[in-house]
């Protein structure tokens, strides 16, 4: 019975392990003034996100857009030693536009894969196949002009590309995704994506849409309308929210204004209500784009103060285990503690 009982513990503790949700940021190849990270400011940026004061989770994980390092043809990113080195989980990202192939892309994640083995395969959660891609060729994006895309043809042909490549290698069984924005994810035009993909990685911002009413005080509704039209779209899938955030500083748009207490307010809106219960990469910790007049970045110094208080307040959403006022750290508790208590049974039971 005891032999029994301890094999039902240690598979509770195994189905707790993958069901973790992840939390983290998004990371550019760059910083704003268009310098070219390199390993040093990786891991000073991923140590900032583990170490942020207040934080009602661990943001240990990040979402990379492009494997390569620049300016080279297909070395990997210095983003992948960092991360070893600091244990921070990725998201990988193959940059698809602009291109009639992603070798270059493959090719980059391939040496990772051959000089860094299990230590960087370990990290990764998933692989996105693209960033916004469908949605630049869409009129919308188009209008905005929003820069060269890829229809949803050839971004099915990456993604099975990218299936072969990993087909023979330890990342053969890990999900392979794209990501765009929500308004993409809904257009049935591009269902054969859907269809493609092991989860559907859904970008929204209130903030841009001025179509909806976006001023600051419809900004959860308008971003729920957007999640349950991604969900909706995605049947099955999983969705996960790889950009979200509100500026703190920059030009209105339609009615939204970009101001840090509208950031503040839509961080304690809608991400302590997702925080905790949805795999969530935030935008930002610190800006990457200087072509962008929105200033998203939270901690652009790379403090590990943030602009504002990170603390979800109560009666915000959030779990109950990172709803706390008095927040401290790094805040890695909702996961830990349901380890370490799984953990303590099963030597209990075994004892």
């Amino acid at each position: 019975m005891r032999v029994a009982v301890f094999f039902a513990a240690a598979a509770s503790l195994g189905g707790a392990l993958a069901q973790e949700v992840y939390l983290g940021f998004n990371s550019g190849s760059t910083t704003t003034d268009r310098k070219v990270k390199k390993q040093a400011d990786f891991e000073k940026e991923f140590q900032t996100a583990q170490n942020l004061k207040g934080s009602p989770g661990s943001f240990a994980s990040v979402r990379l857009y492009t494997n390569i390092q620049a300016p080279s043809k297909d070395d990997p990113i210095e983003a992948f030693p960092a991360a070893i080195k600091t244990n921070t989980k990725l998201l990988l990202g193959l940059w698809c536009s602009g291109t009639t192939n992603i070798d270059n892309e493959i090719n980059a994640l391939t040496k990772a894969i051959d000089q860094y083995g299990s230590n960087f395969t370990n990290l990764i959660i998933g692989v996105s196949v693209g960033s916004e891609d469908l949605y630049r060729v869409s009129e919308s994006g188009v209008r905005n002009e929003a820069g060269p895309g890829q229809n949803a043809k050839t971004i099915v042909k990456f993604i099975k590309d990218v299936r072969e490549a990993l087909g023979n290698t330890s990342l053969r069984r890990t999900p392979v995704g794209h990501v765009d924005t929500w308004s993409a994810w809904a257009n049935k035009s591009n269902k054969a994506v859907i269809d493609e993909v092991d989860f559907v990685g859904a970008n929204m911002f209130p903030y841009y849409e001025d179509d909806k009413g976006n001023d600051f005080s419809n900004a959860t509704n308008v971003f729920n309308y957007a999640l349950n039209s991604t969900e909706k779209a995605a049947g099955t899938k999983p969705v996960w929210i790889t950009e979200t955030g509100w500026p703190l500083t920059g030009p209105d748009w339609g009615q939204a204004k970009a101001t840090s207490d509208n950031a503040k307010g839509y961080w304690d809106a809608i991400g302590c209500s997702l925080f905790g219960r949805k795999n969530v990469w935030w935008y930002a910790l610190r800006d990457s784009n200087p072509d962008n007049k929105a200033k998203f970045g939270i901690s652009n110094e790379l403090s590990t103060t943030a602009s504002f208080n990170l603390t979800c307040p109560s009666g915000s959403g959030a779990p109950a285990s990172i709803n706390k006022e008095d927040a401290k750290g790094s805040g890695s508790t909702l996961f830990v503690s349901a380890k370490a208590i799984l953990l303590a049974i099963i030597l209990a039971i075994a004892l």
